[in-house]
């Protein structure tokens, strides 16, 4: 049964904006921090990212459902999006390998998706006055107490939500006899980024985000890996205090995103909160070392300070945003350590970035023959 859009709705910013529209298919309402994402396909993943957990999504690309959805694509086992805002929602699909219809999928993840909405008008809004809390919701007619209610939720700035989406036991991916462990730390892991490493011949234990370097240590890996996840990156005291232990004993170590984050805080490189983040599958980033730009998928609301790392003595910057000449990439001069704020598992280029995880194996073999 399809449905159709039949309740009014809004979606009202922090700072008084009101942008209205109607709902996907129930009354509801949804808090979270308003972002935008460019990417013209890929809407599953961004869903089901977990980096993305506790923000309102806006699509910018006009249709938004046209292809359905196909279980094997989510990035994790559930919705992490707080709440969805589209301009047109396709209740039908055309794709014969899709699974449901985006409408099922919403439905079956209870997500609050609202539609018909000026996503342009609100998306330039955002870039000029720059990221904000956000209410979704079918109570048009309440706006004062829906006011009320979102001063009430606290800002992403200083928010902690890494522990909100890791795993709470340790879990295994790959072929347990292959001859490279990586111990993962889950801040948010993608299914994607696990699966690329796997596929490199790597036998994968993922540790929940409260780990230690003993427990981490104990299980005897040839490398460390600190994941992609949500929230700001400075409260995560824990993970900052095991990457200097993983730093101090050298061991092959691999950041991407908030764990690119993490270890610049590991360096004592502070990070900031972007005016509006970085979120989308076209970003350009080049390659100081090679030279040769990359076409990157990126998510991203915090970023390390650029000018704090050029002084930083023993931390080379990498790789570059081309838009506006944030930090994309480190690596340390005297460790076997480098990080990415961006995704390489994502590859919109299509495999522009794929040479991160063949080098992170690399760096591992290279310290195993050496140990």
């Amino acid at each position: 049964m399809k449905y159709q859009a039949q309740h009014k709705a809004l979606i009202l910013l922090e700072d008084g904006t009101v942008f209205f529209g109607k709902s996907v298919s129930k009354e509801g309402t949804a808090f979270g921090e308003v972002c935008f994402n460019t990417g013209m396909t890929g809407y599953q993943e961004i869903f089901t990212d977990p980096s993305y957990f506790g923000q309102i999504m806006i699509t910018t690309n006009a249709h938004i459902g046209n292809y359905g959805t196909k279980e094997e694509e989510s990035e994790s086992d559930s919705v992490k999006i707080a709440g969805l805002v589209v301009k047109n929602f396709s209740y039908e699909y055309s794709r014969d390998q899709a699974d449901s219809s985006l409408q099922e999928f919403v439905d079956k993840n209870k997500l609050m998706a609202i539609s018909d909405v000026d996503t342009r008008a609100l998306v330039s809004y955002i870039r000029e006055n720059g990221a904000m809390n956000a209410v979704i919701s079918t109570r048009v007619h309440e706006i004062d107490q829906l006011k009320k209610e979102l001063a009430d939720i606290p800002s992403m700035d200083g928010l902690e939500l890494a522990s909100k989406v890791s795993t709470t036991e340790p879990y295994t991916v790959g072929n347990e006899d292959a001859t490279i462990k990586i111990a993962a730390l889950d801040l948010g892991v993608k299914r994607s980024i696990l699966e690329n490493l796997a596929g490199r011949g790597a036998y994968i234990k993922v540790f929940p985000q409260k780990t230690t370097y003993e427990e981490m240590k104990a299980w005897d890996p040839d490398g460390y890996f600190l994941s992609n996840g949500p929230g700001d990156p400075e409260p995560l005291s824990d993970a900052i205090q095991l990457t200097k232990k993983i730093l101090d004993n050298n061991h092959p170590l691999f950041g991407i995103c908030l764990g690119h984050q993490v270890i610049a805080l590991a360096n004592g490189i502070s990070t900031y909160k972007m005016h509006h983040g970085h979120r989308g599958i076209n970003h350009p980033v080049k390659n100081l070392l090679t030279g040769k730009g990359e076409i990157t998928s990126q998510n991203h609301g915090f970023a390390i300070h650029r000018e704090e790392t050029e002084k930083h003595e023993d931390v080379e910057i990498t790789h570059v945003h081309l838009n506006d000449h944030t930090v994309a990439g480190i690596r340390m001069k005297s460790k076997n350590c480098f990080s990415v704020q961006y995704h390489p598992e994502a590859s919109p280029g299509p495999n522009d970035s794929k040479y991160l995880f063949d080098l992170f194996i690399e760096n591992i073999k290279k310290a195993t023959v050496v140990a």
